[in-house]
């Protein structure tokens, strides 16, 4: 093993330990209750960017929320062949973990949202997964570039980080069990749009019709 290796193994060990003295530890209860099971209020999308977790922004602390975490933070239409992961997640939280709110959480200077809007119209392709994923979203890319020409490609790509949180949402509604939840008044959806520039953070209930 190189050195970067194990220091890189170091810093996550000193951090496990940090968290077993300072967290773990000091709330024994919890950590018991916990290990019996787990009944999470919130299940959270957020985007895989480094600089977006949603356990810091909004202080869930463990077992407040069930979370899948993205490149953009996409929720995909039903689909058991080509997202059979997301919708297994979704199925778990509503079905068995009773979730009562999904939160489609976007941000800032989002990589994939970029790349969504660098999308070229001859259908070329420059990687093996990442367009592909983010054209979930291709109608946000669509709209924002239909009525925000005018503006300069940034400032097209924070409308379309905003946009496709709401396609998302209705992306949502495509799950049986969930459109059930949501009939059952048992479910709300929510987007958010996380700013890490200017520390903001805003939140929104879903049109669920």
């Amino acid at each position: 093993m190189d050195m970067a290796s194990e220091n890189a193994l170091d810093k996550l060990r000193q951090g496990f330990e940090h968290f077993k003295k300072e967290v773990y530890q000091q709330q024994p209860d919890t950590f018991q209750q916990l290990s019996q099971g787990q009944s999470p209020k919130y299940m959270v999308f957020a985007c895989s960017d480094s600089r977006v977790c949603p356990s810091n922004i909004m202080q869930l602390q463990p077992g407040e929320a069930f979370m899948v975490r993205n490149i953009a933070n996409m929720v995909p239409p039903y689909d058991q062949t080509r997202y059979g992961g997301v919708g297994a997640a979704l199925e778990y939280a509503i079905l068995h973990l009773k979730v009562a709110n999904i939160i489609v959480v976007g941000h800032s200077r989002c990589g994939g949202i970029k790349g969504l809007m660098s999308i070229k119209s001859d259908g070329s392709t420059s990687s093996d997964f990442i367009e592909e994923w983010v054209k979930i979203c291709a109608s946000a890319m669509e709209n924002v570039k239909a009525h925000h020409a005018n503006l300069s490609f940034a400032e097209q790509c924070t409308k379309c980080e905003v946009e496709a949180v709401n396609v998302s949402l209705n992306n949502l509604l495509s799950y049986p069990f969930v459109k059930q939840a949501l009939a059952n008044k048992s479910l709300t959806l929510y987007g958010g749009y996380y700013n890490f520039v200017d520390c903001s953070l805003d939140l929104w209930e879903a049109n669920q019709k």
